[in-house]
Parts: structure tokens; sequence; C-alpha cells
């Protein structure tokens, strides 16, 4: 690819797998060392020796402070700290309203909007602490357009993560740390195909200016430009990437 991220340090969590291990596949060969984060902790130390070079495993529950905590000291220990943090960890549901519960909502409001706070205040404190100016891109999902059934706490999480997206930019802007989110449509990635999502790419096609299935690398090619020098001048925006499906 390129080397223009060279010499810098990424932080992907939930990069065993799907959309996560294509960001972080991309971020490696445009020259970054890249910690691959995930709960899954046979997962990522897999994904990140199919990609080789500079990738790193560290396993991490982004729910749990302290698990977090022990992340981003072992980056400080190996790398000096991040320079680009990308949010992508998240529970995909598939439960129809009437069977949603509290202990539901709570575990995918705790994963998909609280993990992305609890990783976010520990990565944007390490690149202050270390001057640095940075990047935060924060993966979302078209879903929050669409209002998509059977995910109403989904749907619910990433719009907070797109309101968090909006008011990070403004908090951190004058330390010169930029934070974007990126909304994918419906991606063939391993979680997907494995879910009853998988049954609905012949609908959302239909719905597609540009006919054929999202997969993990569109999104991972958008996130390497978003972490790049070339993507210095925005901050705070979502970047809707689902060929067209919704347009806004």
């Amino acid at each position: 690819m390129t080397e223009r991220l060279a010499g810098k340090t990424a932080l992907v969590t939930g990069a065993a797998q799907g959309i996560g291990k294509a960001i972080a596949a991309r971020l490696a060969a445009d020259g970054a060392t890249v910690i691959l984060s995930d709960i899954n902790a046979e997962g990522a130390k897999a994904a990140a020796a199919s990609i080789g070079g500079k990738a790193r495993a560290i396993a991490a529950d982004i729910s749990d402070p302290a698990s977090v905590k022990a992340l981003f000291a072992e980056i400080q220990a190996l790398t000096g700290g991040i320079d680009i943090l990308v949010n992508n960890a998240s529970i995909v549901p598939f439960v129809a309203w009437d069977d949603v519960d509290l202990d539901h909502w709570r575990k995918i409001i705790d994963v998909n909007l609280t993990g992305t706070f609890i990783v976010t205040r520990a990565g944007t404190d390490q690149m202050r602490a270390a001057g640095k100016a940075g990047r935060v891109i924060s993966i979302a999902s078209n879903t929050f357009f669409a209002g998509t059934p059977n995910m109403a706490a989904y749907v619910a999480a990433k719009g907070g993560v797109i309101g968090f997206t909006r008011a990070l930019a403004t908090e951190l802007g004058k330390y010169n740390i930029t934070a974007n989110a990126v909304t994918p449509g419906l991606i063939e990635s391993d979680g997907v195909k494995a879910s009853p999502h998988n049954e609905a790419f012949g609908f959302v096609e239909m719905l597609q200016a540009m006919k054929g299935k999202g997969q993990p690398e569109h999104i991972a090619d958008v996130v390497s430009f978003l972490a790049s020098d070339d993507a210095r001048w925005i901050t705070g925006q979502t970047l809707n990437v689902d060929a067209g499906m919704v347009r806004h």
C-alpha cells in the first residue's frame, strides 16, 4: 500500500475478525505498528499472526475499565503510546423489540457505547500525555439513519457513538486530535455471515445506488484515509459507507 502511517502506532478494538481485522491489516500495510485487541484472545493472536510485520495482539474487554487500563499500560511499554485509535469492537444483535429487556439493553449499551467511552478516555489521555496529534475513528452504523428493526439497543448505542464523536471533536481539537465516525452499511463480515443479518443482502442491495455486497475492506480503506495526514482538517464528521443505501 503506502508508508503514510510509518512511525505511528494504531490500536484497533474488536480486531479478531471481520471489519476490525481488515482495518488492522490496512493500517499495517500503510506502515503503522498495529495493536489488535479483542476479548477473543486467541482470535486476536491469529489475526495478528496473519498480518505479520509489526502487528501485535493484546486481549482486553472494552467494557471493563481495569482491562482497558492494563491494555494501555502494555501499549505504553511496547510502543510509547498510540497515535491512532479505532473503536470497532461491538455486539451486533438480532432481537425483536418485544424481546428487548433491560439486561439486553444494558449489555449492548455497555459494550457498544460505554466501552467506546472507556477506551477513548484512556486513549486520548495517552495521546495528550505524549503531546501527540492523534486520530480517533469510531465505527458506528448506518442503522442509525435507517432505524433498522430488531436492533433497537444497537441503533441507540451507535447513535450515541455519533453524538459522542461530535462532542469529542469539540473537546479535543485544541490538542490536534481529530474525532470522526464511520457508518458502514451491511458488510459481508464473519459475524454477519453467521447471523440472521446474512439474509438481508438481497433487500439491502435493492436500496443501494451501487450493486454488490459490502466488504470489510471497503471500511478499512476509509479508516486508513481518516487516520492519515490527508484527513488532518476533518473532524466531528460522520462518513457513511454503504454504497448509497442511505443518502443524507
